[in-house]
């Protein structure tokens, strides 16, 4: 079991924007605060359609004395609305969702601990060293690599080349809060590691281990998963086996999604863009389209926006201020793509990690991300403001996006965006990780 928030279809909807306003209370309660707020248009926003007047936010603060005042914004009549937990606070950066239990709710893992959606006690996984203001993990990941129905953490390191994989101790492990057991997965001999998604590229039912470094000119591998025969000291049921996409392109910024329309799904890094072959994808070099040179966002998503048939491309400068979408305009005599660049934000900076998900249930995805709080350690432009989180909604008749704030102040993002559904109602909650914190947002 994995999840690919990737390559997701957009499908068409009609979304009213946000207007311009003030603060106004509406009225108090013992564990919550709600208030009306009205967004105000920054610079470098998106302008707002002609009838966004009707539109209102609403914000839930959580209970001071329990959860801290926590935010929430969100926008009616199509309202997205949430509850914000904090759970931990530590420099871990990376998270995941999925049910680790087995008791049919989604539960959470994020760097050394995973939380039960039952009671968000922080349960141990592993230990793992702080570095230079960071953690030695760069990502948390979900699968079952001993095949025995449980999902074990695979977990990689910006610096350290090896693999990881912790194992699920069931049951009774689990309710007496012991650690996992730690195997290596694989010594990739390879350092300077940014991040990578998992992702099935070939359509085979495996997702494929795809590093990201953040060096330009150095190889880009991926790891393809072989089944293997476990043994007693070595259970796992899976081996990962590298194949070079190419000996000299690489650098920050990695997507995956098919950018020319040929059905198949290529690899983007912060160089350009892999061509993923016709045929034998794992038997030959992919064909490298030097098409940009970016300092990008992980994951940088490709979807058709506009509907025309073309896949978009919408990436963060994930070290610097600037939130984008590139509009694909076809393909050129020469056989490259020609891309529009289109500006979504540019009010705050670190957009390092983003998310393409449905959060209103209105059958359209919303893109979310935020600022990669302290990612240099305050060095970066814009690293020593406030963490943030936001939502964006696509209006295709205006081609712009709107932004709708989540919270300011106190949730931002570290080098993933998790969803799940924690209580079963059906709803879209997210998980953070961060220098800012562990999050939960319970969807309203």
């Amino acid at each position: 079991m994995y999840r690919n928030p990737m390559h997701i279809p957009l499908e068409k909807n009609t979304v009213p924007s946000i207007h311009r306003g003030t603060v106004r209370p509406l009225r108090h309660r013992r564990d919550h605060v709600f208030a009306s707020f009205s967004m105000l248009s920054k610079k470098g926003l998106a302008p707002w359609n002609a009838w966004s007047k009707h539109c209102k936010i609403v914000v839930l603060v959580a209970a001071a004395l329990r959860l801290g005042s926590l935010p929430i914004f969100a926008v009616e009549p199509h309202a997205i609305r949430f509850e914000i937990r904090q759970l931990c606070l530590d420099a871990n950066e990376g998270i995941a969702v999925g049910d680790i239990d087995g008791d049919g709710l989604e539960d959470v893992v994020a760097g050394r601990n995973w939380y039960s959606s039952r009671d968000w006690t922080p349960r141990p996984i592993r230990s793992i060293d702080d570095w230079n203001g960071y953690v030695e993990s760069n990502g948390d990941y979900l699968y079952d690599v001993n095949g025995n129905g449980r999902l074990d953490v695979i977990a990689g390191s910006f610096i350290p080349t090896k693999v990881h994989w912790f194992e699920n101790p069931g049951a009774e492990g689990l309710r007496l809060g012991q650690q996992w057991k730690t195997h290596e997965l694989v010594d990739t001999g390879n350092s300077t590691n940014e991040g990578q998604l998992f992702v099935d590229l070939d359509g085979n039912g495996y997702p494929e281990w795809i590093v990201n470094s953040w060096r330009k000119d150095v190889p880009t591998l991926v790891w393809r998963m072989q089944p293997v025969e476990p043994t007693k000291s070595a259970p796992a049921r899976i081996r990962l086996v590298p194949h070079t996409l190419g000996e000299m392109a690489n650098g920050h910024g990695m997507g995956v999604g098919d950018l020319n329309g040929d059905g198949r799904l290529d690899v983007l890094v912060g160089q350009g863009w892999y061509e993923q072959p016709e045929k034998n994808p794992w038997q030959q070099p992919w064909k490298f389209h030097p098409d940009w040179d970016l300092h990008a966002s992980i994951p940088m998503l490709v979807v058709d926006l506009n509907q025309n048939g073309r896949n978009d491309i919408i990436h963060g400068a994930g070290h610097d201020y600037g939130l984008f979408w590139w509009e694909n305009q076809g393909t050129g005599e020469a056989g490259k793509i020609t891309w529009k660049e289109h500006l979504i934000d540019r009010s705050f900076s670190q957009p390092h990690a983003l998310a393409w998900l449905d959060l209103d249930g209105d059958g359209q995805p919303e893109l979310i991300t935020g600022k990669r709080y302290f990612a240099h350690n305050g060095r970066d432009p814009g690293g020593q403001e406030p963490p943030c989180l936001y939502c964006y909604k696509w209006d295709r008749t205006s081609e712009k996006f709107q932004r709708l704030v989540i919270d300011e102040g106190n949730v931002g993002t570290g080098l993933q965006i998790a969803s799940g559904d924690f209580n079963g109602d059906g709803k879209t909650d997210l998980a953070v990780a961060g220098k800012s914190g562990t999050y939960v947002l319970m969807a309203q």
